[in-house]
């Protein structure tokens, strides 16, 4: 196992507490079954990247699952996540209302805090598949997927005019539904303009807590109003229409007596405000954070039914919405 010279290390301790596996299996399965190839110290410490905290939560998975360590110790991280979403499609049970959450994320450190037992117990009742997992952008904007995830989860360290290019160009890739960003540095005007573009914004450090909650903001909770808002499946859209368009329509003169064009885009604009107003508040306090989410699911979901209703008010207007257009 090679390790990046920037990627952090963890003892065996470290891993263990984890990825709910126990020292004695994790050196088990290294010294047994070749599963790892930890750096050591001088002293004989045993070093961890994140490459083997996402291969030994694979390994758990599966072997729980059935999987003979012996025959799966071996294997890529490619193979063991494609035999875990397997393995998950052949043993979740699912009533036939409801579908799983495909969920793509970009950074190993989070998507190991995703496949992890503390986040697994938070997100116990929310069925979340980690079907893909890249390095960072540039690798996620080299991969081919075969199913475009519902969800897009990014971790990275800055953002900027660059990287917020580079994340849109993804999500237009890969035709995502809702995509949530965590970030550690950025410029003000650039979290702004992204908000404004329908992704959500978070600030780095999260706790566990407060990502399970991000991510339920985002989850139908009803499957009934899935097909009520006319999605593909049980998560809330990103926004379909900017401020700029959504003021063009609302100033357009109409035949409709009653201005159903302005209202329907006033509507939305009020409902996108504090559906990130609520985004916003999810860390102000542990109590408030169910709320929050709460209110931004319900608020996204209004939202989404209101972007449907103007898109027919729209057609029988001959209006175009698509943006930049007069």
């Amino acid at each position: 196992m090679s390790f990046d010279s920037s990627e952090p290390l963890y003892r065996i301790g470290v891993v263990s507490k984890t990825t709910g596996i126990p020292v004695s299996t994790l050196r088990i399965w290294e010294t047994r079954y070749a599963a790892f190839s930890p750096l050591k110290t001088t002293g004989k410490q045993r070093l961890y990247g994140e490459l083997d905290v996402s291969k030994a939560l694979l390994l758990k998975q599966l072997s729980q699952a059935g999987h003979a360590i012996s025959a799966i110790a071996p294997l890529g991280l490619a193979s063991l996540r494609q035999m875990s979403s397997q393995s998950h499609q052949a043993q979740t049970h699912i009533m036939a209302t409801e579908q799983a959450v495909s969920m793509a994320v970009v950074g190993l450190a989070l998507a190991n805090r995703m496949e992890s037992p503390q986040m697994a117990m938070r997100l116990a009742q929310n069925h979340i598949q980690v079907n893909d997992v890249w390095k960072d952008l540039a690798a996620a904007s080299d991969a081919l997927v075969q199913t475009p995830p519902q969800v897009l989860l990014i971790q990275v360290n800055s953002l900027n005019a660059q990287v917020d290019t580079a994340i849109r160009t993804l999500v237009r890739q890969q035709k995502v539904a809702q995509t949530i960003v965590i970030y550690h540095f950025a410029a003000d005007a650039v979290v702004q303009a992204m908000k404004l573009a329908g992704l959500m914004v978070r600030r780095a450090p999260i706790s566990d807590a407060e990502l399970a909650e991000l991510l339920q903001s985002v989850l139908f909770v009803d499957p009934v109003r899935a097909q009520e808002f006319g999605t593909t499946g049980p998560v809330i859209t990103s926004r379909k229409y900017s401020e700029a368009t959504l003021s063009r329509v609302a100033g357009i003169s109409t035949s409709v007596l009653c201005e159903c064009p302005r209202h329907v885009a006033e509507l939305i604009s009020q409902l996108a405000s504090f559906e990130d107003y609520s985004q916003d508040c999810l860390n102000q306090s542990p109590e408030d954070a169910h709320l929050h989410a709460y209110l931004t699911s319900i608020a996204g979901s209004a939202r989404t039914l209101f972007e449907n209703a103007l898109e027919k008010v729209a057609a029988h207007e001959g209006i175009d919405l698509r943006e930049g257009k007069l």
